[in-house]
Order: structure tokens, then sequence, then C-alpha cells
């Protein structure tokens, strides 16, 4: 059987880089069934009111919904069940010290396969008040006119 290359993505949250102020990344496996698995093969799965807690020295990955299998039988799996996540022992306690902090939270950004394994990448996240949201937005459109001025002037236009 030909082992899987590269990274392909399921699904994003886009939404958690307006919400949230990303201080952390980290990269983490995901513990499913068969079913599951097929599901995200298929490309089938929503991260929207997703996030990651601590529990008992574990993280939990709550809220993701993987629809159903179509073709599964009586063995499908719960489309928003808790999925337990694999980090590393020393990453596990680091996220432990943060999350007590106040204002820290674990959001999922996206859901991939890599090298044909299910991967999340969480980010340990500050929550933006809406004026923080509205100055990022303005300080992205401000850099999107700045490039666009430079490229115009790069082409000999000045208009």
């Amino acid at each position: 059987m030909v082992k899987e290359q590269g990274r392909k993505l399921i699904a994003q949250n886009r939404k958690a880089r307006h919400d949230y102020a990303i201080e952390d990344v980290f990269e983490a496996g995901l513990v499913l069934t068969g079913t599951e698995v097929k599901s995200l093969r298929a490309g089938r799965a929503s991260l929207v009111d997703a996030f990651a807690q601590v529990k008992d020295g574990e993280v939990w990955l709550e809220g993701v919904h993987i629809p159903e299998y179509t073709q599964g039988t009586w063995t499908n799996h719960e489309p928003r069940r808790s999925r337990k996540l694999l980090l590393h022992r020393g990453e596990i306690a680091r996220l432990i010290g943060r999350t007590k902090e106040t204002g820290l939270t674990l959001v999922p950004l996206s859901l991939y396969f890599s090298e044909g394994r299910a991967k999340v990448e969480i980010a340990l996240a500050r929550g933006r008040r809406s004026y923080d949201k509205r100055q990022a937005l303005a300080e992205r459109d401000a850099k999107r006119e700045i490039d666009r001025a430079v490229g115009r002037r790069a082409k000999g236009r000045t208009e």
C-alpha cells in the first residue's frame, strides 16, 4: 500500500484567528474510530464551536462535528463525541500550567492528515475584545494598502 505524503487539510477554523490572539501552537494526534477516519477522508468535518480542555492530566477535544459515515452500519460513531488528543507529557504539563492563567483557552485551528495520520493544530489563545478585533482589521487593511502602493510604485505607476 502506498503511504500518503504531505499535508491534506480537512477543516479550518478561520474565525479563531479573528476572535483570539494566538500565543502558542501545538500539533496533536487524535484518537479516532474507523468510521470517523473514513468520514474525515471524505473531507467532512466542522470546527465551529470546538474547543480543547485538560481533564485528569489528558487533553480532550470537545465540540468537533464529524458527521456519521454514510456507508457505516451499526458501528457508526457519535458526531459530537469527546476525542482524546495525543501530546507529549511535557506539552501537556505546559498546557496545564498555561491554561490556569486567566483568559487563556485552547482553540483548534485546523484538522488535517499529515503522513496519513489525522492531526489537529491547537492554539493557546487569549480572547480578543471587540475593539481589539477592529484594530487588527484596520492594521491588516493598512498593510494591504501599503503593499499595493509599493507594488504600483515598483511597476512604475504613480496613481
